[in-house]
């Protein structure tokens, strides 16, 4: 029996029993040499198959740009990974919750989310579903904190719980999953008509790219070769949507610290690109644009120079309004050093997107596992090594700014051509994943068909997943009072982390 994972690449399809399966023990010692190497657990899940549970493990390998693929089968109990590799820790408690597998050793082994399990897993917590028990700091003058689950904006519920001596937080546990919604479930059997319109309201403001990843994922099954001309409206809606959220989450950073200046700016500047969306996909958030084997409709050379046009003018308004900025002293003794996660840190989490770009991870999808369009044109990476609120806000400007260049760029010389091609049904009994680097980072989609085609398991891992335990770190040794403006940093989905 061969001891070494299998090498795909981003948006390679290879059938089921191509990926190599080992007993729990092997699996968690090749997956301890993965990680230990410098792999990053992008996906970890279970599925139901005939012969039982089976746990999947992709690990993303951004220096050979190459993902690490392989299973084993789930027995009553496994030996948890997670003192070692935290990065893994919410990954095994979402698969004891869905499959009922006991992960000995976990060091705080309670569920993801708030709706009752299924019958295996029933007996493997010790209290029921919404009575698990919070940490706790014990000592003189010690208070807890509380915040949330209901909160005063249109937001969804979360839970925010401060472990504080004074103003000082020791501890911040974060407590998601109130309204499960099961998108997942509702794609096995698929992919059917409605599959898509799931996808994109995995989380709303990354609807491009989930759109996206659920595509290449469609296409990589069915061995369907995209049009270039859709590769490039594809990357352009991308983008834009890259555009539209930095724009917004420096105009709301700024809000947060009081500087009124740059907030009315940018959140004007955010319509502006949310409107270039609409022109080119007939929707400010992108809905109903990608589609399997390309997008729904193409966009004529009159629109492409109006969105060109729009897209300088952006840039010139956004610079303006960020160099206000980072030219206001105030604003920088707010920014710097506050929040502030480590590399190493960032790297124990396995953290993604700008905000691990931030702590000096050097790593984006685009350049690493390149796909669609980004296997033809290079957008510059955009990092920093400090790690904190200032660092997390100059990487979501450097990268807006790439965005807007690479769009302008695209509608100046689009391919000639179709914009869609046929997308047949995937094939039976294999499976695939595909990368995406959504504005808050990389979105993992990973899908296996059975014997008929129909997925058997759609699995979905969106940025928020990973990065919320970067937001508890950010906050120790904090002022209480520097929440919202940490929180506002990462700008991490609620609905994103609870598929």
């Amino acid at each position: 029996m061969t001891r070494a994972p299998l090498a795909v690449r981003n948006c390679e399809t290879i059938p089921v029993d191509a990926v190599p399966r080992f007993d729990g023990e092997a699996f968690r010692e090749i997956l301890r040499q993965q990680l230990a190497e410098g792999g990053r657990m992008a996906s970890l899940f279970g599925c139901t198959m005939d012969d039982g549970t089976r746990i999947i493990a992709v690990v993303a390998r951004h220096m050979t740009g190459s993902l690490a693929v392989l299973s084993c089968d789930a027995g009553a109990e496994m030996t948890s990974l997670a003192p070692d590799y935290p990065q893994v820790q919410l990954f095994e408690r979402e698969i004891a919750e869905q499959f009922g597998v006991l992960f000995r050793g976990h060091p705080w082994f309670k569920p993801v989310r708030f709706h009752p399990p299924p019958p295996p897993a029933r007996d493997l917590f010790s209290k029921p579903i919404g009575k698990t028990d919070f940490f706790a700091v014990t000592g003189d003058e010690i208070h807890e904190v509380a915040v949330g689950p209901v909160h005063a904006g249109v937001i969804e519920p979360g839970h925010f719980r401060f472990q504080c001596h004074g103003e000082n937080v020791f501890q911040l546990e974060i407590s998601l999953g109130y309204q499960h919604r099961g998108a997942e479930r509702l794609l096995l059997g698929g992919p059917r008509k409605n599959s898509r319109y799931i996808l994109e309201t995995c989380a709303g403001d990354s609807t491009a790219a989930h759109a996206l990843a659920y595509c290449q994922i469609r296409e990589a099954l069915a061995s369907c070769e995209v049009p270039p001309r859709a590769h490039a409206l594809r990357g352009i809606a991308l983008e834009l949507e890259r555009c539209a959220n930095h724009i917004g989450d420096l105009g709301a950073l700024a809000g947060d610290v009081g500087y009124l200046p740059t907030a009315s700016y940018c959140g004007r500047i955010r319509g502006d690109a949310l409107n270039a969306t609409a022109l080119i996909c007939g929707s400010r958030f992108g809905r109903s644009f990608l589609c399997e084997g390309g997008t729904l409709f193409d966009c004529d050379d009159v629109r492409l120079a109006e969105i060109g046009k729009n897209t300088a003018s952006i840039r010139a308004d956004f610079t303006n309004a960020a160099d206000l900025l980072w030219n206001e002293p105030s604003v920088l003794a707010r920014f710097e050093n506050t929040g502030t996660v480590s590399k190493r840190d960032c790297e124990m989490l396995g953290g993604v997107g700008p905000a691990a770009r931030a702590s000096g991870c050097n790593q984006d999808v685009r350049q690493d596992f390149p796909a669609g369009m980004y296997q033809f044109v290079h957008i510059p990476m955009v990092a920093h090594s400090q790690g904190d609120v200032f660092a997390r806000a100059f990487v979501r400007y450097g990268e807006a700014l790439h965005s807007l260049d690479f769009v302008r760029d695209q509608c100046g010389g689009l391919p000639a051509g179709a914009v869609c091609a046929d997308c047949k049904r995937p094939a039976p009994n294999s499976f695939a994943v595909s990368l995406v680097e959504g504005w808050r980072g990389e979105i993992v989609h990973a899908a296996i068909t059975d014997s008929q085609g129909a997925f058997l398991r759609y699995k979905i891992v969106d940025p928020s997943f990973h990065n919320w335990g970067l937001l508890s770190y950010a906050l120790r040794n904090q002022q209480i009072s520097d929440f919202p403006l940490c929180n506002k940093s990462f700008n991490l989905s609620y609905c994103g982390h609870d598929l």
